[in-house]
């Protein structure tokens, strides 16, 4: 359970309804590419990683969309990206657009404001253009200068023309109106009651943006809850856990072996606890019980991307925090989906639930010790 609040939030009178969706599962991801040391016996994830969808909504009626993961036919992207993706040897499951999971749950595309895009990464775009123009497409700093034209006006762009053709292109910037600084992050209201901020999260890629929303809102004790959307500031749970702020708990319920599907709770020996069995893990690889499992290796600007890990881990150790990573199996599997909302995470316990979920990865290893 999280010990500690380090940074102080802008109040706020109202929550913004989150709901998730998952429009792909793919994979298998390889460990080496994206994080380091390794664990003994850990080289990939047999389950196939989501890349997390968003519908957010304000009680005035505004409706935001964050991130559209893969396009149905992502053989329609850019040339570059078209290129690549088969390079990579994933396979995707229920590949679906954003757009259709909304139009069949009754949401239709053109009551939506904007989609923001944590990144312009190919996993996070999907295809904007099968939303009106009327939506607006939102982007992090830097993104103009860095990103413009895509293609075909320049075919090694990641991106199309048509991604953003016809429709407000806005760019956040960090220096104006409805600006703070939240933590280490400069923040901005996008709605301007302290409902929505968008967070400045750079290294991953240019303009790498994350959103705080607040979740409840408890007048009496002012704990509101908020779920924090973090795209790919890092690709695992184990990027950004433990830490000096939240170390690994002695004992984690349910147990994360479980809840990571790799044995049945009558399985678990009562000798595994898991805080003591990951100090053992960390002293043999020379890591500290608080530094995290994998160092963070990919991304434009690791050194910037790892700082900005550092800075969310002060705002991931409040138990009123919700940290959401875009590639979080766990989320996927334990959080309800589109059209659910997730609002009630808090007082139902799944942020609880998935926060160590990821210990369950090590099955290998803690089987070797005798631990499972």
């Amino acid at each position: 359970m999280p010990a500690m609040k380090l940074v102080d939030i802008p109040k706020g009178s109202v929550p913004v309804t989150v709901r998730l969706i998952n429009p792909v599962n793919f994979g298998p991801a390889i460990i080496k590419r994206f994080m380091a040391p390794p664990v003994p016996g850990t080289d990939s994830w047999v389950s196939p990683s989501p890349s997390l969808s968003f519908l957010l909504e304000h009680p005035s009626g505004r409706k935001l969309v964050w991130d559209l993961g893969i396009r149905k036919d992502y053989e329609n992207y850019a040339p570059s990206i078209a290129n690549y993706i088969p390079t990579t040897g994933y396979k995707f499951e229920d590949l679906r657009n954003v757009a259709d999971i909304l139009e069949e749950n009754g949401v239709k595309t053109s009551e939506i404001e904007a989609i923001i895009w944590s990144h312009w990464h190919w996993d996070h775009i999907g295809d904007p253009s099968s939303f009106p123009s009327s939506v607006d497409l939102i982007v992090g700093r830097g993104f103009k200068e860095a990103m413009l034209p895509g293609a075909p006006a320049n075919l090694t762009s990641p991106i199309q023309e048509s991604d953003y053709a016809g429709r407000a292109l806005r760019e956040i910037g960090f220096d104006g109106e409805h600006t703070y600084k939240i933590g280490q992050f400069e923040a901005f209201d996008y709605f301007g009651d302290g409902s929505l901020f968008l967070l400045d999260t750079p290294g991953h890629a240019v303009g790498h943006l994350s959103a705080l929303v607040r979740t409840t809102v408890d007048k009496a004790t002012s704990k509101d809850t908020f779920v924090l959307l973090g795209g790919d500031v890092c690709h695992y749970s184990g990027i950004l856990r433990p830490s000096a702020h939240l170390p690994v708990p002695q004992e984690i319920l349910p147990h994360p072996c479980c809840t990571a599907g790799t044995v049945d709770a009558s399985t678990v020996t009562g000798a595994f606890c898991p805080g003591t069995a990951f100090d053992e893990l960390q002293k043999e690889r020379g890591r500290e019980p608080t530094d995290t499992l994998y160092d963070l290796t990919f991304g434009l600007d690791v050194r910037l991307a790892t700082q900005t890990v550092g800075k969310l881990q002060e705002l991931d150790c409040d138990e009123n925090v919700f940290v959401i990573i875009a590639h979080d199996r766990f989320v996927r599997d334990v959080v309800p989906h589109f059209p659910a909302s997730i609002n009630e995470w808090h007082a139902k316990g799944w942020g609880e639930h998935v926060r160590w979920a990821f210990l369950g990865d090590l099955d290998t290893y803690w089987k070797s010790k005798g631990l499972i």
